[in-house]
């Protein structure tokens, strides 16, 4: 029986993906790297800043050091928080679908994005409050695909709750195979949502959703988990 729900963030209740493409455009143009759309989904989309700007460097043979990574995604951080100041990111349904979720189930995040990030945003939307742990970029030596964000996601909810949690007691909802492969790698149950890919690439989630009006109580207690 699933007893807790853990989300992603970016691509399922922020649709923030667009935003965090230009803003790393816009940091990497500043240091002469010619950087699309196109890539950033196809290559990127699945790492945090840190590992997207490793992933860079190396595919560009460009041997940036620790400290210049650090530097990149400071300023990053700050472009995303410009860019996100006067609009509201949430995915249409997010915000019914966590107080629908939060009054009958534990809610958690995993996600590769900060921390400050992700507070931002929850809390703008009276959110915040609906989460009982919140696992963000910093949080992990390992970001996904590996296991350790959900892992450390249902550690955390379980304390907070006070529930020993199991992580099969547990669905993710994601939006990218990285993402979904992270989640079976902790042993969580899965279900994907087409808001950045089309469901032919969600092939892995147990059960695929086009929208979060589609993420009710009864879905997530009955999709089938065998």
């Amino acid at each position: 029986m699933i007893r807790a729900v853990i989300f992603d963030f970016d691509g399922v209740i922020a649709n923030s993906e667009p935003l965090h493409f230009t803003a790393f455009r816009d940091v990497l143009a500043e240091e002469g790297v010619r950087f699309t759309e196109e890539e950033y989904y196809a290559q990127y989309l699945g790492f945090d800043d840190i590992g997207a700007f490793r992933a860079v460097s190396a595919d560009r043979g460009l041997c940036w050091n620790v400290g210049l990574v650090t530097r990149l995604v400071d300023r990053k951080a700050v472009r995303l928080a410009r860019l996100e100041q006067e609009r509201s990111i949430l995915f249409p349904g997010a915000e019914q679908a966590i107080r629908r979720l939060g009054a009958a189930l534990p809610l958690a995040i995993a996600s590769g994005a900060l921390r400050a990030e992700i507070l931002s945003v929850l809390d703008r939307a009276g959110l915040s409050q609906y989460f009982g742990a919140i696992v963000a970029a910093e949080d992990t030596s390992a970001s996904k695909p590996a296991p350790d964000p959900y892992l450390r996601a249902v550690r955390l909810l379980g304390t907070a709750i006070g529930w020993t949690l199991a992580p099969c007691e547990c669905v993710a909802v994601e939006d990218s195979r990285w993402g979904l492969e992270s989640a079976h790698a902790a042993g969580l149950r899965t279900i994907g949502i087409t808001h950045s890919y089309p469901a032919t690439t969600l092939g892995a989630a147990e059960l695929v959703i086009e929208n979060l009006d589609a993420l009710t109580v009864a879905t997530v207690r009955g999709f089938d988990l065998a």
